[in-house]
């Protein structure tokens, strides 16, 4: 049985990569290797550990011992790089923990990858492959018009982003110095299932249906490309088994849309699927629609103004594009929090209060 490992797995697209190869790859072993920092948590991978195919293995992708011990232990075919500290907020606060987990701890992957695949006999060595997933915040912001396309220059604008850059320059650099066979994935903004609730669109649906304010930042006029996860995991699937080894491939759901238009759609599928009229939280306030909740608050330092993706690398490539529209995803998104608030409690429990971040404090 072929072993995958999937750094980050207990976060959001690692754990729905996991439950995407557990559909698709039926034969094939599955490590998961995660720090379990806040975002990460085993409860997202529950009904996963069920089948006896997922194994899960505590440790950080930043300390070389245990990821020399990781590839040596389990002998891994495919290694998918998912870890990463991800919320732009939290790095304006505290950028050593992106500098971290994302620049030196993709270096480690990278470098215990390369000694193992060394090692590998030469027919496993022909197979192995690694692919680590980045961002389009990497390329910075764009005007009113035009795209980001795998040529694009980087020109990160906030601590995580710059944090993402100097990853993607080192497996890039593994693969022209070493010949390492990595293949690289850039993609726009990801929403669904098992999300942590810092992310504007679970941060939304779960402070509407509490009744509090749904805070859009600056005018709400800042633009992003909006990909339904599940979209984002069959690319990432075509990507290492078919996409060309040194090659980076932008992922993109075609779905521009300002965050206030995704705050507006929210509350309207929210408005469909658990009328204001029967939520307690809207009737204390007198308000009839989750519309009523929203609230412009200061913008975020360094708002980058818009992304927008060109997937047509991967589209005439590999065949891939998009399944899911941005009504259709945003409408299962929200019945997924509706039907699994047992989830959204667990995982907040102690660690978030779906506080307000990334503001620069005065000394």
């Amino acid at each position: 049985m072929q072993t995958i490992i999937v750094t980050g797995g207990a976060g959001f697209i690692g754990s729905n990569f996991v439950y995407y190869l557990l559909s698709q790859v039926p034969q094939h072993r599955i490590v998961v290797f995660d720090k379990l920092t806040y975002a990460g948590n085993k409860v997202s991978l529950q009904k996963a550990f069920q089948g006896g195919r997922v194994l899960f293995v505590k440790g950080d992708i930043a300390h070389a011992g245990q990821v020399r011990t990781l590839y040596q232990r389990f002998r891994p075919g495919f290694v998918f790089n998912f870890a990463a500290e991800s919320h732009v907020d939290r790095s304006i606060e505290g950028p050593e923990a992106f500098v971290r987990t994302n620049v030196e701890g993709t270096f480690q992957m990278l470098e215990a990858g390369r000694l193992y695949w060394k090692g590998l006999k030469e027919t496993d060595r022909k197979k192995f492959r690694f692919l680590h997933v980045s961002t389009d915040e990497v390329y910075g912001s764009l005007g009113p018009t035009g795209l980001f396309t795998e040529k694009t220059p980087y020109s990160p604008n906030s601590p995580y982003s710059a944090t993402k850059a100097g990853a993607d320059h080192l497996v890039r650099a593994y693969h022209e110095t070493y010949g390492m066979p990595v293949v690289l994935t850039n993609c726009s903004n990801n929403y669904g299932p098992y999300q942590f609730p810092e992310k504007l669109i679970p941060l939304m649906i779960l402070n509407a249906l509490e009744g509090k304010a749904l805070p859009v930042y600056g005018d709400g006029k800042n633009v992003r490309d909006w990909l339904y996860v599940e979209d984002h995991c069959e690319a990432i699937w075509k990507v290492m088994g078919r996409g060309t080894a040194g090659e980076k491939y932008n992922v993109g759901g075609n779905s521009e849309k300002t965050n206030l238009e995704v705050v507006r759609t929210l509350c309207r599928e929210l408005q469909k699927a658990f009328p204001a009229k029967d939520n307690p939280a809207l009737r204390q306030k007198g308000l009839s629609d989750y519309g009523g909740l929203v609230t412009f608050v200061k913008d975020r330092p360094g708002h980058d103004r818009r992304y927008a993706i060109d997937a047509s690398k991967i589209r005439r490539e590999l065949g891939w594009k998009p399944r899911h529209n941005f009504a259709s995803g945003m409408g299962a998104t929200v019945r997924w929090y509706l039907d699994n608030k047992d989830w959204c409690r667990k995982v907040q429990a102690g660690n978030y209060g779906r506080q307000r971040l990334g503001l620069l404090k005065k000394k």
